[in-house]
């Protein structure tokens, strides 16, 4: 850093600032600070902290059968096994049979449609055994 031999250095170098930027770029930034201002700080801090530990959380690595999985992916609940039928689907049609009759498209075409009252009351199909 380049050292001055002039004392004032410093003051023209702040009336320069103040006068492009304005007064406050130069003033103690304690001199506008409060009790109140410091709790709001606080209170934005903790804020701030709670929100990093919620993302650090999710962000978690967990061992599943000798594989690091996020965390974040296994608090998700997906039913993507029918119930009836044991069969396992990524269609889209099968989440909207799965949310309201919790079965899969075929088992509803088979087992549910113009049934539904049967349905609703718990009645299923029996299981057959191989």
């Amino acid at each position: 850093m380049k050292k001055h031999k002039d004392p004032n250095y410093v003051v023209r170098v702040e009336k320069a600032i103040s006068k492009k930027y304005g007064p406050e770029t130069i003033q103690n930034p304690r001199s506008n600070w409060s009790d109140e201002k410091e709790e709001e700080y606080k209170q934005q801090l903790q804020k701030m902290l709670n929100k990093q530990d919620l993302r650090r959380e999710k962000g978690e690595k967990i061992e599943l059968d000798g594989v690091f999985v996020n965390k974040k992916l296994l608090t998700r609940e997906h039913n993507r096994k029918c119930p009836v039928c044991d069969s396992f689907s990524f269609s889209i049609h099968d989440d909207v049979y799965m949310t309201k009759f919790e079965c899969c498209k075929q088992c509803y075409i088979q087992w549910v449609e113009d049934r539904e009252e049967r349905w609703e009351s718990g009645w299923r199909p029996r299981k057959e055994k191989n």
